[in-house]
């Protein structure tokens, strides 16, 4: 499920992440028109639009590219990562905010590494980490 799950999120970055630019304002670019089936150009550039680009969202759109850069780099995708770092700087990122969302991203893959590989007990753990946020 796990395997699933990565391919999608690593074809839904790649083929929706790309994107946002000057170039593609009135459309998708053509590499997803070229690698997305056409059935779904639409719907998926739709759905990047939405998330990525909408000036209301909850997240600026610098955020979201950092975001979308740390997961990039735990996926791994090359062309996700190369993309994500420059949307991410051309949006006004700095290379410590870069470095930092990183950093977020490789510490969340090495605890989810350490606590799903010993098994730590989730009921355990919930209680640990509700403890640390009680008022």
């Amino acid at each position: 499920m796990k395997s699933i799950t990565y391919t999608t999120i690593s074809v839904l970055i790649l083929a929706l992440a790309a994107a946002i630019g000057p170039a593609h304002a009135d459309g998708p670019p053509a590499f997803i028109g070229k690698t997305f089936p056409a059935q779904g150009v639409d719907s998926a550039w739709e759905t990047y639009q939405s998330v990525f680009l909408d000036e209301e969202g909850a997240l600026d759109t610098r955020t979201k590219e950092l975001i979308a850069l740390a997961i990039s780099a735990q996926v791994p995708c090359d062309y996700c990562v190369y993309y994500h770092t420059r949307a991410s700087k051309a949006l006004g990122a700095t290379d410590a905010q870069i470095k930092e969302a990183l950093a977020a991203g490789a510490l969340v893959r090495k605890w989810s590494t350490i606590l799903n590989g010993s098994q730590y007990d989730q009921t355990q753990w919930r209680r640990e980490v509700d403890a640390m946020f009680s008022d």
